[in-house]
């Protein structure tokens, strides 16, 4: 069978949909390849033509392969990361790096494999907070079948190894969880977000922060306990503007009803309450919501988006801004419903180069 070369971009995370293995399309046999090549974006801001991911080939035995996550902290120099499937057709999580306009060599995640003993190992997020300092974060199984969530530090140019991420007791006692995102406000000073199963079968938002190059223990996202009476959360983005400040949005189930978007801010290394996007509440009156992505430009100054289903069981883009700390109230984005005549809308990333912009 001939080997078929796919181009794919992938812009949201497969674990969105779960935290299985991301499937070919269509079951086909694909050797999915994406990346901008070293002069992708040039001073005149023309793109570059893609190229293979140098190295991808001979990990991807299997035929599939996906780059989910790119971060750039500075032109020419970024890194990217997804998965591959080897020839047995098992999945592992890949990083590779950009310096001076160069791409390397793709690799699996260090030390990745000896955690992955199910063999389904993604990167989900990577983030870059300048050259050759970025982290990246994801899913893999454990011997027992259990998803567990992993982060890995890029320090100097040199990926450091996976380890779990951890927290106090029996945090994921249901064997379920992941890193959706992750953020890095400065080297060594980073926060990735996520979600576990408790030991009642209730999926709740996590978040771990590190500093000085060290990753601490996850927590439950303060007052989503409280909020998440369903038993469904989860932290979709995560967004630092600087060391111990950042803010991080997702979803929750209030009871059996309705599922609802959050944000949470954290100031100088603390998290906040999670709150209920303010306004959503009256937009959603369909029962679904969520947060799929915040930007963070400085301290207390965010922007968020998802989408919300109205009374008549039409999507619809949302868009909410934090000024100085304080969240405003959520707006449908401007035009949308004109444009969307099939009722189906959604923002799945925002971007902020500075505060109100």
């Amino acid at each position: 069978m001939r080997r078929r070369r796919v181009l794919v971009v992938v812009a949201a995370a497969a674990a969105m949909w779960g935290a299985g293995p991301l499937a070919a399309p269509g079951g086909g046999d694909a050797w999915a390849v994406a990346a901008a090549r070293g002069a992708a974006v040039r001073a005149a801001g023309s793109w570059g033509r893609a190229i293979a991911v140098p190295g991808l080939g001979a990990l991807n035995r299997g035929h599939f392969a996906v780059v989910i996550s790119v971060s750039c902290a500075s032109a020419g120099t970024c890194a990217a990361g997804g998965l591959y499937r080897d020839r047995h057709g098992h999945g592992h999580g890949f990083v590779v790096s950009e310096r001076n306009g160069r791409w390397g060599h793709a690799i699996e995640v260090p030390g990745l494999a000896a955690l992955d003993q199910g063999a389904q190992a993604q990167v989900i997020s990577v983030s870059c907070a300048s050259a050759g300092s970025c982290a990246a974060g994801g899913f893999y199984r454990d011997s027992d079948g259990h998803a567990q969530g992993f982060v890995v530090s890029e320090r100097n140019g040199r990926w450091g190894h996976a380890i779990e991420v951890t927290g106090p007791g029996t945090l994921n006692a249901g064997g379920d969880a992941g890193v959706n995102s992750v953020s890095c406000a400065a080297a060594g000073s980073c926060a990735a977000g996520g979600f576990y199963l408790d030991g009642d079968g209730h999926r709740q938002g996590f978040v771990v922060s590190e500093r000085n190059g060290v990753w601490g223990q996850a927590i439950e996202v303060p007052g989503l306990g409280t909020l998440n009476a369903g038993g469904l959360a989860r932290v979709w983005s995560v967004s630092c503007a600087s060391a111990g400040n950042c803010a991080a949005g997702g979803d929750y189930a209030a009871g059996h009803g309705p599922v609802r978007g959050f944000v949470v801010s954290e100031k100088n290394g603390v998290w906040g309450q999670a709150i209920e996007v303010p306004g959503l509440g009256t937009l959603n009156a369909g029962g679904l919501a969520r947060v799929f992505s915040v930007s963070c430009p400085s301290a207390g100054n965010c922007a968020a988006g998802g989408f919300y289903r109205d009374r008549h069981q039409h999507d619809l883009g949302f868009v909410v801004s934090e000024r100085n700390g304080v969240w405003g109230q959520a707006i449908k984005v401007p035009g949308i419903r004109d444009l969307n005549r099939g009722g189906n809308a959604s923002v799945f990333s925002v971007s902020c180069p500075s505060a109100g912009n």
